[in-house]
């Protein structure tokens, strides 16, 4: 089928979910902060005037949780003076980690092998497609993500617009390709003197520079379609870690092999193994070998090589290329747990920028650090001279 629409949605920093992300990764930063080696596995709750934590956790390091709690929810926007039944200042926290089970660090830790076993078994999906260019994304997805990510921007300048929304487009394709903006849709918590209107105005002021003439008289445009959204949040909607995948990852339009990232460190494949295979997935494409590239690996808890990888380029790379790539792949990168922290720079503390917007095709929001290292395109030689 090659005319079609598909439809991705992405959620503000503000949204119950990624309010727990942030908190569940704003804390292995801590830990990795002091500890590069930590094993950190955390998993965060917020709901009306609430935050629970739970996990576990193996460090030589312990943070102060109700401090990192409070900051994230402060630097998110969630004070008093925008609402007093979620806020940083008198939430309620309660902690429940604990240590990691014995069990599980014999099985992870390296021992006497030459590197440290999965921490859990899975499979891990890595994707990219030449539909934006350089991040080498969907569209629909991409779009979305920089949609809200303009309006994060004048939210800060404008305080009638709340930290609590949604977005989503639906994108018509022809012949394959993508075309127009069909249905644009956004949700945006408001002050309660902020009119519908006037939300709608910033809206498309915000949508036409980034959409262009994608964005034509016929897009069909929702802008709070119930009609308001004052009461927004952890304080109206529980969040929990994790439950924003695909957001997180291609909007659909890839497979999932269901793991979450937030609060894990990379010795849990369900993130490290999810960026390495987007990595090698984006040079595939960068490389000019593919429009659209799907890395599938898989693992055994306690064992640190990969069980095996497919390549699937859906039909738009040479004969026999899937084929030559699965087996090259594995030679360029050590796709060891180990080898993966190491390729990629995994144990710095740079996942609290993650959880605030989409882990793949964007650089990181704080300042100091460049593109994320499975956004690079540094394999594309490599990966050519080897076929």
């Amino acid at each position: 089928m090659s005319n079609f629409f598909f439809t991705s949605e992405a959620v503000a920093p503000g949204h119950p979910d990624k309010v727990a992300d942030q908190i569940s990764d704003a804390i292995l930063d801590a830990f990795l902060q002091k500890d590069p080696n930590a094993r950190v596995a955390v998993e965060t709750l917020v709901t009306t005037n609430h935050v629970t934590l739970a996990g576990e956790v193996r460090s030589t390091f312990t943070p102060n949780y109700d401090r990192i709690v409070r900051q994230t929810i402060k630097e998110i926007g969630y004070t008093k003076a925008i609402q007093s039944d979620f806020n940083c200042d008198d939430v309620v926290i309660n902690n429940h980690i604990h240590e990691q089970a014995s069990e599980i660090a014999q099985g992870v830790d390296a021992g006497d092998r030459k590197s440290e076993g999965a921490g859990d078994q899975g499979i891990m999906f890595g994707f990219a497609i030449a539909e934006t260019n350089p991040q080498l994304m969907p569209a629909p997805l991409y779009y979305a993500h920089e949609l809200l990510r303009k309006l994060q921007q004048h939210r800060l300048k404008d305080n009638r617009l709340r930290p609590d929304a949604k977005s989503q487009l639906t994108f018509e394709y022809e012949d394959g390709k993508p075309k127009r903006v069909h249905t644009l849709l956004v949700s945006h918590q408001h002050a309660q003197d902020l009119l519908k209107d006037e939300l709608t105005d910033i809206v498309l002021k915000t949508a036409k520079p980034l959409l262009g003439n994608m964005l034509d008289e016929q897009t069909r445009i929702l802008v709070n379609p119930t009609g308001s959204f004052v009461y927004g949040g952890p304080a109206q909607d529980t969040g929990l870690t994790g439950r924003k995948i695909i957001v997180d990852t291609y909007g659909g339009m890839a497979h999932h092999g269901g793991g979450a990232f937030s609060g894990k460190d990379p010795t849990k494949v369900d993130r490290s193994a999810a960026y390495i295979a987007r990595y090698l997935a984006k040079n595939i494409v960068a490389a000019n070998l593919a429009y659209v590239c799907e890395i599938q690996l898989c693992y055994a808890i306690g064992v640190p090589e990969p069980l095996a990888i497919y390549v699937n380029t859906f039909g738009t790379a040479d004969e026999g290329m899937d084929e030559k790539l699965s087996h090259i792949l594995p030679k360029i990168v050590d796709l060891t747990p180990r080898g993966i922290r190491t390729t990629l720079g995994l144990g710095a503390p740079i996942y609290r920028a993650t959880a605030a917007g989409c882990h793949f095709g964007r650089a990181p929001d704080h300042d100091g650090v460049g593109t994320y290292s499975w956004e690079k395109t540094d394999l594309v030689q490599k990966i050519q001279d080897s076929l």
